[in-house]
């Protein structure tokens, strides 16, 4: 029985791989908030290069006169076109190192591109700093408006911080667990696939409330990172441990019914984690880029403010730092735990 689970574990994880991943992280964190946001998108830099290459076909796809269902084939076949992309890159990758063999940093090179840490500690304080001094003027929020896809110059600094605050748990979750954990399951072809469906998601998404050209991008982002969302979520309850103000028992709470609660295309399991640790109303109605107001929940305990400010800044990004130090930890124990195996 013991062979048969060791077996079958070092079939499901490579443990090399663990490796690979801390090694990323650490650069993404460092590089990122050396370098900040390349071009102001603070996403990952695989997500910048194929919405570069796929974006603007996409638009011009993604027509509002068009039959939903036509927009649904639409958006499916440039989902397909993109996975295969993706997937045909990453073999290309590894068959360009069997052939000319290197080093290991090579491979934790390209999986920064898969990830985001770093930059988005960059943005955040960048705001945080400049609301703390009362200068919030476009410069401050411009990465974020990108990054998110929201409009904010037509929003007040609440709103501006509500967004901020929410991008720092959705890059968590699909810019660091998710990729992360497809990496170890699958090596690049699994982490490539799943960082295309997650551009698309967050290029044409609208959070969930689009013409639905990415319906079903949607559906097979959500597929493949509904269970990293969850942990994304483990780890920012978790992080509420560690964080003034915060509060662990409220985090819990937000596991628990189903009222203000975030669906997963507007943040899920992660976004409500934390609205709920901080006791803080997030979400809400905003504008894409493009001026069309979508109409989004509001996500938190009743009687929480949405009237948030610097303070409340402050302690998302220390929860997201929190969290990212436990997800390292958590990654330590399960290469040790491969060892023992």
């Amino acid at each position: 029985m013991t062979q048969y689970f060791t077996q079958w574990h070092s079939y499901f994880m490579d443990a090399d791989r663990i490796l690979e991943v801390l090694a990323a992280i650490v650069i993404s964190m460092v590089i990122g908030m050396v370098t900040g946001p390349l071009g102001g998108n603070a996403n990952p830099l695989f997500w910048s290069v194929f919405s570069g290459v796929f974006g603007g076909f996409g638009e011009k796809l993604d027509r509002a006169h068009r039959p939903k269902a036509d927009l649904m084939f639409r958006g499916f076949m440039l989902g397909c076109v993109m996975m295969m992309a993706a997937a045909a890159l990453a073999k290309f990758y590894l068959y360009i190192l069997t052939v000319y063999p290197s080093y290991e940093v090579v491979n934790i090179v390209f999986l920064t591109l898969l990830l985001t840490s770093g930059t988005i500690w960059f943005v955040l304080l960048k705001l945080y700093f400049a609301m703390d001094r009362d200068k919030v003027g476009e410069g401050a929020y411009y990465a974020i408006a990108r990054t998110t896809r929201i409009n904010l110059a037509s929003g007040d600094d609440y709103g501006i911080t509500r967004a901020a605050m929410s991008l720092s748990v959705k890059s968590f979750d699909k810019g660091m667990v998710a990729p992360a954990l497809w990496y170890i399951i699958g090596g690049f072809p699994a982490a490539c696939i799943y960082a295309a469906l997650a551009m698309m998601s967050w290029r044409f998404g609208r959070n969930g409330l689009g013409s639905g050209f990415a319906s079903v991008p949607l559906a097979l982002e959500k597929l493949m990172g509904i269970i990293p969302s969850l942990l994304a979520a483990l780890y920012l309850t978790l992080a509420a441990t560690f964080t003034p103000t915060a509060k662990l028992h409220k985090g819990i709470a937000a596991w628990l019914g189903h009222k203000n609660r975030a669906p997963y295309e507007q943040g899920g399991a992660p976004l409500s984690a934390m609205a709920w640790a901080l006791n803080v109303s997030l979400g809400g109605a905003v504008q894409d880029l493009s001026g069309k107001p979508l109409k989004g929940e509001w996500v938190g305990p009743e009687g929480a403010t949405a009237q948030l400010n610097h303070k409340h800044l402050r302690r998302a990004i220390y929860i997201n730092v929190i969290a990212h130090i436990l997800f390292i930890a958590s990654l330590l124990g399960m290469y040790m735990w491969s060892s023992i195996l």
